[in-house]
């Protein structure tokens, strides 16, 4: 703006100015909209590189080789997740009640059997073990459990079997509210299979009855194979 003196000759006192507007700055932009759009995209970003890995080993396993590919147990689809308290409740063996949803993170091989664990359900116990054993340096991604489906108390000696290290999480469960959850076999009974489920809680595979440890294990070893870069063993106090 450039100051000019008065047209006035009778002006008296302080000379008079006048001032001429030439220009003005261009208003600051909003980058509000830009920032948040930039932000959202990020953010999609950062969420599919986090769930390519458990997309990438699902794809590869069940997608990628399906003539080459057989399975011994049967693959359940669509996959079942871990209920809530609210629909099967658990307790453990103290009576305190837990979510079958902590069980996350890990590959998990359910028994199901009453407390008085007759010779099926010792040998479905016994397979689980060895099953977990035989996986090596991988063993300790799967979790041994045992659904108690019954209301009588475990035997002692059983209770201290599979309260040894490594343990099988036990919990008290109604058998009519797993009816909601696991199916068994065929003209079969619950007890008679093993159930396999995911660390990200989809009950996905079931063994046939009174399973084949060898046929088993190789199942088992291609289900941690395909997880093996997204899924580790949980951390244990």
């Amino acid at each position: 703006m450039k100051p000019t003196p008065s047209d006035d000759p009778k002006a008296t006192g302080p000379e008079s100015l006048t001032f001429t507007l030439h220009d003005t700055p261009a208003p600051m932009r909003d980058y509000s909209a830009a920032q948040s759009r930039r932000g959202r995209i990020t953010m999609l970003v950062i969420l599919f590189a986090c769930a390519l890995p458990v997309i990438a080993s699902y794809f590869t396993y069940y997608v990628i080789r399906p003539g080459g590919r057989t399975n011994y147990a049967t693959l359940i689809e669509p996959q079942r997740p871990l209920p809530s308290l609210d629909a099967v409740p658990a307790q453990d063996m103290n009576g305190h009640s837990v979510p079958l949803t902590t069980l996350k993170g890990q590959w998990l091989m359910i028994v199901v059997a009453p407390a008085g664990c007759g010779k099926l359900c010792e040998s479905n116990l016994f397979l689980q073990r060895q099953l977990r054993e035989m996986m090596g340096a991988e063993r300790d991604r799967i979790q041994k459990v045992w659904l108690v489906d019954s209301s009588e108390a475990v035997e002692p000696a059983l209770a201290a079997a599979v309260a040894a290290p490594p343990a099988v999480a036990t919990y008290r469960v109604e058998r009519s509210a797993l009816a909601g959850w696991l199916e068994p076999e065929a003209h079969h009974q619950l007890e008679e299979s093993l159930y396999i489920v995911d660390p990200l809680g989809n009950w996905m595979m079931r063994t046939p009855a009174n399973p084949d440890p060898v046929k088993l294990k190789k199942d088992v070893d291609k289900l941690l194979r395909a997880s093996a870069w997204w899924n580790r063993a949980k951390d244990t106090p």
